[in-house]
C-alpha cells in the first residue's frame, strides 16, 4: 500500500523571506569574520627577513666602531646603511626616499617569495648582480638566498649613487664582510666593476676610481677586464655561465651594464620577469641576454614601486617589524563559516520547498490565501 505525504500547494512567501534573510546575514558574516593564514613559505619568509636584520646590525656596528657618523635625518632608522649625498666614489644622482625604503629588512622575505616563484631548488646555481648604490637590497637578497640553501655567483658595481654606500673607506663589498665574517652569510663577490656610467665610473674623478681600485684590492676582489659596455655584458655572462646555466638571475638596482639604458628600464617592472616581459627595444643588457635564454629575472628596481606592491612602508622612520602584514599573511574567508551557511540555505531551502515540515512550522503564522489547503501526493 502506498503512504501518502503532503505538502503545501507553493511555497509561502514568507519562507522565501527567511532564506533570503539568511543568505544576506550569511554574506555579511563571511566577509566581517575573514580569517588570517599564513602566506606560501612563511617560515623562509620569517627567517630570511630576521637573518637580514642581523646582517644590518653587524654593518650598523662595524660603522660605528670605525667612527663613521650616522646622519639620523638621512637616516632616520639610524641603519648606518645610508652614505652621503655625494663623496669622490659617488657615480649617479640618486633618490633618498628610495634609499630609505630600501632599509627594510622583510625585503627578503620578498625575495623568498619570488624566488619561490621561479621553481628553484636547493643547492641550484643563480647569478647575482649587486650595486653598491643599495646595500640593504644586497643584504636581503644574501639572506634569501641563504635561507634556500641557492649556490649564487655575485658581480658587484664598487661605486655608489647618492646616499648609497659611497664612503670610500666602506663601500659595500667592505660591508659583505660583516655578516660574512659573523657566519651570517657565506656569500662573497666574485668579481666587480667600477659602476657608474658605463660601468667605468667616467663621471667619477681620477681620485675617485682610484679609491674604488683601493676597496678592491684591500677586498681581493679582482676587477673585470672589460672597458666597454657590450664587452663588459659579455665577459659577465661568461662567468654566470661557466660553471652551469643559472636557474634565475638577480639584478640590484639600475645599472646601465645589467639594467639597460633609460628606455629600457622604464619599459620593465620591478619583481619577476619572464621572456614575455622582455620590451621592444634594440638595446642590449644583463637582463635582455637572460630573457633571451628564457631564464627568470628577478628585477630589484624601483624600490617604491615595489614597496607599494608588497605593502611595505615608503620611507619608514622606524625599522620595520617582521612577520607581519601582507607579506606574511592574507585575509580570505572562513571555510567553516561559510560552509555552515550554505547548509543551513541549503536545509532551508529542502525543508520549505520540498518537504511538509516547513509547512507545518510556518501554519501557525501563514495566511491561509497564501498557501493554499494541503495537497494529497500519492
Amino acid at each position: 500500500m502506498k503512504k501518502v505525504y503532503w505538502r503545501p500547494q507553493k511555497t509561502p512567501v514568507f519562507a522565501f523571506v527567511l532564506i533570503a534573510m539568511l543568505s544576506v546575514t550569511g554574506i555579511f558574516s563571511a566577509e566581517y569574520f575573514k580569517v588570517e593564514r599564513r602566506m606560501p613559505y612563511y617560515p623562509e619568509r620569517v627567517e630570511a627577513s630576521r637573518l637580514a636584520l642581523l646582517a644590518m646590525e653587524t654593518v650598523r656596528t662595524e660603522r660605528i666602531r670605525r667612527g663613521i657618523a650616522i646622519d639620523e635625518q638621512d637616516d632616520p632608522t639610524g641603519s648606518g646603511l645610508i652614505g652621503a649625498f655625494t663623496s669622490p666614489v659617488t657615480s649617479d644622482p640618486g633618490n633618498l626616499e628610495s634609499k630609505q625604503t630600501s632599509i627594510n629588512p622583510n625585503y627578503a622575505a620578498i625575495v623568498v617569495d619570488l624566488l619561490r616563484r621561479t621553481k628553484v631548488k636547493k643547492g641550484d646555481p643563480v647569478a647575482v648582480s649587486f650595486s653598491g648604490s643599495f646595500p640593504a637590497l644586497n643584504i636581503s637578497v644574501i639572506a634569501a638566498l641563504k635561507v634556500l640553501d641557492l649556490k649564487p655567483t655575485i658581480i658587484t658595481s664598487a661605486s655608489a649613487s647618492q646616499w648609497g654606500a659611497n664612503n670610500p673607506a666602506f663601500l659595500w663589498i667592505d660591508m659583505e664582510h660583516m655578516p660574512y665574517n659573523e657566519g651570517l652569510s657565506p656569500f662573497r663577490t666574485t668579481m666587480a666593476s667600477m659602476g657608474g656610467r658605463n660601468d667605468q665610473g667616467e663621471e667619477m674623478t681620477p681620485e675617485g676610481r682610484r679609491l674604488v681600485l683601493d676597496a678592491l684590492k684591500r677586498n681581493d676582489v679582482p676587477l673585470l677586464a672589460a672597458r666597454t659596455r657590450m664587452a663588459d655584458i659579455d665577459e659577465r655572462m661568461a662567468i654566470y655561465f661557466k660553471n652551469a646555466p643559472p636557474k634565475v638571475y638577480i639584478n640590484v638596482g639600475g645599472g646601465v651594464v645589467s639594467a639597460g639604458v633609460r628606455a629600457f628600464k622604464l619599459s620593465v617592472k620591478p619583481g619577476l620577469l619572464m621572456k614575455d616581459a622582455m620590451a621592444n627595444t634594440s638595446s642590449d643588457s644583463v637582463i635582455r641576454r637572460f630573457l633571451q635564454e628564457d631564464i627568470p629575472v628577478i628585477h630589484l628596481g624601483n624600490v617604491r614601486k615595489l614597496a607599494k606592491q608588497y605593502g611595505l612602508p615608503i620611507g619608514p622612520a622606524t625599522m620595520a617589524p617582521i612577520g607581519v602584514g601582507s607579506l606574511y599573511y592574507h585575509r580570505t574567508y572562513s571555510l567553516w563559516l561559510t560552509g555552515a551557511f550554505l547548509v543551513a540555505i541549503i536545509l532551508a531551502l529542502y525543508i520549505f520547498s520540498r518537504s511538509d515540515r516547513g509547512f507545518r512550522l510556518l501554519q501557525t503564522t501563514a495566511h491561509k490565501e497564501d498557501t493554499g489547503p494541503p495537497e494529497p501526493m500519492i
